[in-house]
């Protein structure tokens, strides 16, 4: 049934993803069915119930995996198998397979679950402005390429739109500006303005409490309008804008030869004029420029020109990619290995002088990397010292734990061990002997010691042979203060002095 499904719907001119998508299954799949004639997909078919299989004996359990979980992952009955039935025989992708063919054979569909989305209520006049930016290539008269970036402003209400664009990466003077002369598109400001998370913007969002940098800061002081910073990829908060970067790009850029930045605006103002502000909106069913009419009297007034003396002309970001490296004037300058982060902003302040490029993470924060500038182009300029990767938790915890216990051969038989019975759960094992160590610092030797005679294993045991012998120190603390209370008023004997003097001469005791 997939076999055939699969090929309808690529003579139909589906792409292998936009085919895996539909059928829940992978790509990897969707490429191996296709190139199979029906011939070859029946003699598949047929291997497959001749031939056995490392995971029959375990058949039942996975079916039954899979029927009481419809949502479950290969990767998570790979875990299964080992954690329940200390099976661990298989690559993790002959699983993947095998749970494949048990959904084609049981007709169990991979279940993936769906985001809800709320119809969003319409934002007062006056109220509320989006913004957003991006970046794509375009073909030029010079019958090369261009990256062009652009920001767009929305007003919530009347979706009357503005857009303005540079032909290099937006640096916080740049948005300033650009802020500035969206505020004059539209007629004045309004009460708030909703963002993205961007580096030009906010340095960081902590439990909801906006950093922004100290340039944008200063404009939105002088300004006095309210900011709202919502989370990445979020079409309940700022859907609209989003919607306009799209429209930027596939109504407007989308085919359009670029020739220069003059022209290229002019040509981008007067498509808002003439298409994005003029045609009635698929949701209000209005036209943009009309409701702009009267929204524009809900605008507060921007009174005076802002001043740019004081904002930083050095602050130019670059994006970090996945290879830890960024780009600049052609070539790619390293950063540290796992610098990167996966669904972080992974954006990186860069400035120069006359010799180097200095890459940072905070606009006023040390020295990520400083690399000797290249007047070269498409070079990869690398510092070695990069390719280290730093010390992870459990690398950390373990020299801490050799700081911890002075003897070596003790220390070195303590981690094997934990290692070697907790090799999934060293770190969580690692911390609890951290613990005991803090707060049994006199006994973490002779605990370790003991925990060897006795052939235990767990950091567990470790942590009770302490407590074990704090509680026996103190009752031999009790005993000894015992003593004392016992025998305190009696005294030692004492001797005349004749006596000490006959000793002294040579004389015996009488």
């Amino acid at each position: 049934m997939i076999y055939s499904e699969i090929h309808r719907l690529h003579s139909d001119g589906f792409s292998n993803s936009a085919i895996a998508r539909k059928l829940n299954i992978s790509r990897n799949r969707v490429i191996k069915y296709l190139k199979m004639s029906p011939e070859e997909f029946h003699q598949f078919v047929l291997s497959l119930q001749s031939r056995g299989k490392k995971l029959d004996p375990y058949h039942q359990e996975i079916v039954e995996w899979v029927k009481k979980h419809p949502d479950i992952s290969g990767a998570q009955i790979y875990d299964w198998l080992e954690e329940k039935l200390n099976f661990k025989g298989v690559a993790e992708n002959t699983v993947r397979n095998y749970v494949n063919d048990i959904r084609d054979a049981y007709f169990i569909p991979k279940q993936t679950v769906q985001r809800d989305y709320g119809t969003v209520l319409e934002i007062p006049m006056g109220q509320q402005i989006q913004v957003d930016c991006g970046e794509l290539r375009v073909q030029t008269t010079k019958e090369d390429w261009k990256r062009l970036y652009f920001i767009g402003f929305v007003l919530s209400h009347s979706r009357y739109k503005y857009v303005e664009w540079l032909d290099r990466p937006f640096r916080a003077a740049d948005v300033i500006h650009m802020h500035e002369n969206a505020f004059r598109y539209f007629g004045g400001m309004s009460q708030e303005i909703v963002y993205d998370q961007d580096r030009l913007l906010a340095v960081s969002e902590n439990a909801g409490d906006l950093i922004m940098t100290a340039e944008f800061t200063r404009y939105q002081q002088t300004r006095k309008f309210k900011v709202y910073l919502c989370r990445k990829s979020d079409p309940e908060s700022k859907g609209k804008i989003e919607q306009v970067v799209k429209y930027v790009k596939n109504n407007f850029a989308k085919n359009r030869i670029f020739d220069n930045l003059t022209d290229w605006q002019e040509s981008c103002l007067k498509w808002l004029k003439r298409t994005a502000n003029y045609k009635v909106h698929h949701n209000t069913k209005k036209r943009p420029t009309e409701v702009h009419a009267l929204e524009k009297q809900h605008l507060q007034k921007v009174h005076g020109t802002y001043i740019f003396e004081n904002v930083y002309v050095s602050s130019i970001t670059r994006t970090i990619h996945k290879d830890n490296v960024i780009r600049y004037k052609g070539n790619r300058y390293s950063v540290p290995l796992g610098t990167y982060r996966r669904g972080a902003s992974n954006i990186a302040y860069i400035q120069t002088d006359e010799d180097y490029l200095y890459i940072r993470l905070e606009q006023n924060g040390s020295v990520l990397a400083k690399h000797l500038l290249s007047n070269e182009r498409g070079l990869v300029i690398s510092d070695p010292s990069h390719k280290k990767r730093s010390k992870t938790k459990r690398d950390l915890l373990i020299q801490q734990t050799e700081d911890m216990i002075n003897d070596q051969d003790t220390v070195r038989w303590l981690i094997e061990t934990l290692t070697s019975h907790y090799p999934r759960h060293l770190v969580d094992q690692l911390k609890i002997v951290q613990s005991v160590g803090l707060k049994y610092p006199a006994f973490i030797v002779q605990a370790v010691l003991e925990m060897k005679r006795l052939k235990l294993t767990s950091a567990n045991d470790l942590r009770d042979i302490a407590i074990s012998l704090e509680i026996q120190r103190q009752k031999n603390s009790d005993r000894v203060g015992h003593l004392n209370e016992k025998y305190k008023d009696l005294a030692a004997p004492e001797r005349k002095e004749d006596i000490y003097i006959s000793l002294l001469s040579g004389g015996g005791r009488k």
